[in-house]
């Protein structure tokens, strides 16, 4: 089968290698499309791990084969795939830290090499924890398979905002208007709130609120960004601020925005060297909140498959770019440098 297989940083090499073989409880699924995550695209740019690997994790397929002990799986069946789930017993998942949990880090869905998701090749193997555990999720006839692929990332997303509590009445403030921060504005006004946003691009400005639903979106050069939220807020602030994109001059913009005994939650993963000072008596005088809310939760994911397969959020609308497995490289620069139109990037085996 053929495969992109990291090489090393910015090293992605399209190779012809062994399709996985199946365990007794394993199953073989079909890669009919990833999506491709920012958290890739840090992969592949950075050296974080150790080559050769296959990266790809928001996987939407058809089982291919099935091992000999695997019960309630059938062959051309569609499904989602999660690539990680929690073992439900550790100390981490009894405090529903399941992303902290050793298995959920550890066992994952593969194409070969060290276990790395796998998405970004024509066949993914799904051990048998992940099988046996809820990690593959049927796809219902009236989806398509790029629909299914949304499920991981949307319960990446619920996870945040379940974690800040947001709900009806509230006031939310994303900053960064691409595909995952369209996402956490849909899925705001889902749950009942308001979702203001910013960016740096006039077309997201604009698709925040045409079609992610905000009430209002700004350019993050704003100066008089903090006055604005204020007039939108009846002079309190937001009640949470979801940092969407790695800036330390947006966590500040944050802090001027976000209402007393607000939230300030780090949704993107900033790079290593960034260190950001502040003055703790502004968390103490404001009792103000910081949060960190990182990968999945599994007690969410029935909740993520629901709002994806009932279409309560269009996430049709966020697909921007369609490109086959061969030319991963292209679409990572895109991601990269993005143009005023990319948004969700696809992946087609």
């Amino acid at each position: 089968m053929k495969a992109q297989v990291f090489r090393g940083v910015n090293q992605l090499s399209y190779e012809e290698i062994p399709v996985p073989t199946l365990e007794a409880d394993e199953v073989l699924v079909q890669v009919r499309v990833v999506g491709l995550c920012q958290s890739d695209v840090k992969k592949i740019r950075y050296p974080l791990y150790e080559p050769p690997r296959i990266f790809g994790h928001e996987t939407a397929g058809t089982i291919a084969s099935v091992g000999s002990q695997v019960q309630g799986w059938m062959l051309g069946q569609r499904v989602a795939v999660m690539h990680h789930i929690p073992c439900m017993r550790c100390a981490y998942c009894l405090n529903d830290n399941f992303s902290m949990c050793d298995v959920y880090k550890h066992i994952s869905t593969t194409a070969g090499f060290n276990p790395s998701g796998g998405g970004f090749a024509e066949y993914v193997k799904v051990p048998g924890h992940i099988v046996q555990n809820g990690g593959l999720i049927p796809i219902p006839d009236d989806i398509s398979f790029e629909e299914a692929s949304f499920v991981e990332p949307t319960n990446c997303c619920l996870k945040a905002l379940d974690k800040a509590k947001v709900g009806p009445g509230q006031t939310v403030l994303v900053t960064g208007a691409g595909p995952i921060g369209l996402m956490f504005i849909m899925l705001v006004k889902y749950f009942g709130g308001r979702a203001i946003a910013t960016d740096l691009l006039p077309s997201r400005i604009e698709k925040a609120v045409q079609v992610g639903g905000a009430e209002a979106a700004f350019d993050a050069r704003d100066p008089d960004l903090p006055g604005k939220i204020q007039a939108l807020t009846r002079g309190m602030g937001v009640d949470f601020t979801l940092l969407a994109v790695p800036s330390d001059k947006a966590f500040f913009q944050a802090l001027d925005c976000t209402r007393k005994g607000g939230r300030i939650l780090f949704f993107a993963e900033f790079p290593d060297e960034v260190e950001i000072p502040i003055n703790p008596n502004i968390l103490y005088h404001r009792e103000i909140d910081l949060m960190g809310s990182y990968s999945s939760s599994y007690r969410l994911q029935s909740l993520s498959a629901d709002i994806v397969f009932n279409r309560r959020i269009d996430v049709k609308a966020l697909i921007s770019d369609h490109y086959p497995l061969q030319d991963l490289s292209q679409a990572v620069n895109q991601a990269i440098t993005p143009t005023p139109e990319t948004y969700k990037i696809l992946i087609y085996p």
